[in-house]
Parts: C-alpha cells; sequence; structure tokens
C-alpha cells in the first residue's frame, strides 16, 4: 500500500508544481506569443517540471520507484519489471494523485479556467492538428521512457537516476511544450481536464494514446537493443 500512497503524492506535486509553475509563467509573462516571452516561459516549465520529478525520485523513489506516469509504469509493464497488479495499483494512484493536485491548484487559483491543461489546435501555440499532436508525444514519450529504462537497469546508476530521469523530462518539455503544453503523461493530462473541462476535455485521448505508444515502443527498443525480449 505504501507504494501506491507514494506514487499518488509524487504525482500530485507534479500537477501542482509542474502545471501551477505552467499557469503562472503565462499569467505573469501576459502576451506569450511574443518570440522571447514564450521561450522563456517554456524553460520555465520544462524545468519546473524536470525538477518536480528529481524532488520527487530521491523522496519517494526508494519506496515505489517514483514512476507518477501511468506511461512509466506501462513502459515497465511491457519491459517485464512490474507485476500487472502492481501497475494496475500505480495507475489508479497517478490518476487519483492528478486529480488531487489539480484540485488544489483550482483552489490555490480559485478557478478551473487554467490548469496548465494539454491541447493542439487553438489550445497550441504552434496550432498543430490532433495527429501531430499524437505523434510528437509518442516520440517525446519514447525518449523520456527510454532513458528512464536504460539508467533504471543497473544497480550502480541508482544514485543518479533521479537527476538523470529529471533532466530528461525537461528535455522533453523544451521542445514539446509549444507543441502540445507537453504531455508524456496520461494521469498529468487528465487531472487538469477533468476539472477544465470542455476543449482540454475533448482533446484528453491524444495525450492519454500518445504516451502509451511512445512508452510501448521504448521498452520493445530497448529490449532488443539489450537483447531482453519485451513480455
Amino acid at each position: 500500500m505504501n507504494k501506491y500512497i507514494a506514487e499518488f503524492i509524487g504525482t500530485a506535486v507534479l500537477v501542482i508544481f509542474g502545471c501551477g509553475s505552467a499557469v503562472a509563467a503565462n499569467t505573469l509573462l501576459g502576451n506569450a506569443g511574443q518570440t522571447v516571452q514564450l521561450a522563456f516561459s517554456t524553460l520555465l516549465i520544462a524545468f519546473a517540471f524536470g525538477l518536480s520529478i528529481v524532488a520527487m525520485a530521491y523522496s519517494v523513489g526508494n519506496i515505489s520507484g517514483c514512476h507518477v506516469n501511468p506511461a512509466v509504469s506501462f513502459g515497465m509493464l511491457v519491459a517485464g519489471r512490474m507485476t500487472v497488479k502492481d501497475f494496475i495499483g500505480y495507475v489508479i494512484a497517478q490518476f487519483l494523485g492528478a486529480t488531487a493536485g489539480a484540485a488544489v491548484l483550482a483552489f490555490i487559483l480559485g478557478s478551473t479556467a487554467s490548469l496548465g491543461t494539454n491541447g493542439f489546435g487553438k489550445a497550441s501555440a504552434m496550432g498543430i492538428d490532433g495527429s501531430t499532436a499524437l505523434l510528437v508525444e509518442a516520440v517525446l514519450t519514447f525518449v523520456f521512457v527510454f532513458a528512464i529504462l536504460g539508467v533504471t537497469s543497473k544497480p550502480e546508476f541508482s544514485n543518479v537516476a533521479g537527476l538523470v530521469i529529471g533532466l530528461t523530462l525537461t528535455l522533453v518539455h523544451i521542445l514539446g511544450v509549444p507543441f502540445t503544453g507537453t504531455s508524456v503523461n496520461p494521469a498529468r493530462s487528465f487531472g487538469p481536464a477533468l476539472l477544465s473541462g470542455g476543449l482540454a476535455m475533448q482533446q484528453l485521448w491524444v495525450f492519454i494514446v500518445g504516451p502509451l505508444v511512445g512508452a510501448l515502443l521504448a521498452a520493445f527498443a530497448y529490449g532488443a537493443l539489450t537483447n531482453k525480449t519485451a513480455k
């Protein structure tokens, strides 16, 4: 049970600080359409998500592994590193944690109008369509999960794993924020979308399917490269 609670807390923290920083950055910078401002807000958001993962990795990583992301758990499941029972428990905890985190953020902001939701079309700074958003999320998640599978593959990497994973999340956000806001995490997208409703809920499927496809491909690719067949 402790590992599920750890995943709940970790995912809630990710949403509060990551999505909260996204809302704060866009509010403070105002006109994000200007190149310099959008670039600055992208870096701020990227580091907020990355540092949130670093903090949680060294807090709850020894309890649950700090997946705080259904796509990461799915990648671990496909790679044969966790059981179906734990996968289900982790995913439930992650979705509940993300929803709780979004609720806390909504209370702090006093509104559910802007909670750092992901989107495409008019909800994207780049104005990309749904199919492009799906591809972007799959590619970003592939890189993220691929790095996680590598850095968690050997015990000697354990001391730096949290830092590597956090920096990799920062990396994918730097590219992804202008396109989709960067999800790579179905739970992180679900919590804010559930409370915001409207367009965010209509487009949510992209941010569930894309990351899961990316995680699946990462697990098979890593397994093939290391001669370990994904289960």
